[in-house]
């Protein structure tokens, strides 16, 4: 008898062993698995999602990018996903009412994991408080039917270029645009090589030291003149600065505006002229007259038109003039010459 239970003992300090062992081994692994720390160093929280994005009991929970805890039941709470996790009692602090829980990945293919942004400033949440969340900008699911969409619409835009079709696709089955293609990049070749050679006026300007110290000079004069202009100087600079000028300016164009109104209405001579029809005959009729009084004279017609005309008798008429300048000078010189008087006494 007594041996027996000296046997059994002996085993229960074996299982006692046992259990201590795997108890010892099993604290290790969560020590050395994560930083989510011990059942008795966290606490509990909640946050409730739309669309919990495949995360799962066991994932792991970040605050800003640090591992802090893990994810303890996700369930339905209504039309929402209610995701229970445990965080270390530590940060308690650090995550408050001002706090925001996301659904994340740790890499585009990992899985999902639960990220909580620190908020100081607001209230520390008490356990079983729930986190306010935001829907995740780039869901993987999303990811992979964008990359779906986008792969479909390049392999449809590989198969209309195979096609012939658009631009790309014409040059690469078009034979007769692809020599068209090759003759402009050849011609464009040919002009590159003469700009490099210095032909032609870029060519000129690209290689020519004269043309390029004209064209800088024309530049800074036409700097010079824009800086005139924008302090006021000269008649533009006066113009677009000045505001008496514009003034002035604005008047005379009133002014225009004024004599065209009035000329319009038929003010005035010319107002009468452009609008009444019987003054504008009788003018008419009046050039009409001169036109063929210039005529007349032109061809020699009446006394007028034979001083024009006539050589002979212009000068005819311009020797009685002299010899009548002469006989009066002759008269004004000696008078008693020309005056005879005959006194007769009967």
């Amino acid at each position: 008898m007594p041996r027996t239970r000296s046997l059994a003992w002996s085993e229960l300090k074996i299982g006692i062993a046992g259990v201590a062992a795997l108890a010892l081994l099993t604290l290790l692994v969560v020590a050395v698995g994560g930083d989510g720390g011990y059942f008795w160093q966290r606490y509990p929280l909640k946050a409730r999602f739309a669309n919990a994005q495949g995360l799962k009991e066991g994932a792991v929970v970040r605050l800003s990018g640090k591992e802090i805890g893990m994810v303890t039941a996700v369930e339905f709470a209504g039309a929402e996903i209610e995701v229970q996790f445990e965080v270390l009692k530590s940060l308690r602090p650090a995550i408050t009412t001002e706090s925001v829980a996301v659904v994340g990945a740790l890499s585009l293919l990992g899985e999902p994991i639960l990220d909580i942004t620190t908020a100081p400033g607001g209230t520390p949440l008490e356990d079983d408080g729930v986190v306010r969340t935001r829907e995740s900008a780039g869901a993987i699911g999303d990811i992979s039917t964008a990359a779906t969409t986008t792969l479909d619409e390049i392999d449809q835009v590989l198969r209309q270029i195979r096609s012939g079709e658009g631009t790309l696709g014409r040059i690469l089955t078009d034979d007769a645009l692809y020599t068209e293609m090759q003759a402009f990049m050849a011609s464009a070749a040919s002009v590159t090589q003469s700009v490099q050679a210095g032909q032609g006026t870029l060519g000129g300007l690209l290689k020519d030291p004269a043309a390029y110290a004209s064209l800088k000079t024309s530049l800074e004069n036409l700097q010079v003149m824009t800086d005139r202009i924008n302090k006021g100087e000269g008649a533009l600079g006066r113009l677009l600065n000045d505001d008496a000028v514009g003034q002035s300016l604005a008047s005379t164009a009133g002014n225009m505006a004024d004599v065209t109104g009035r000329l319009s209405r038929g003010e005035g001579t010319i107002g009468k002229l452009l609008t009444d029809s019987q003054l504008h005959d009788r003018l008419d009729g009046m050039v009409g007259s001169v036109n063929a009084l210039t005529s007349g004279l032109n061809a020699g017609e009446g006394t007028a038109g034979q001083l024009l005309r006539d050589r002979e008798l212009y000068e005819n008429m311009n020797r009685a003039a002299a010899e009548l300048r002469e006989l009066l000078a002759d008269i004004r010189k000696d008078p008693r010459k020309y005056l005879r008087v005959n006194v007769s006494i009967f």
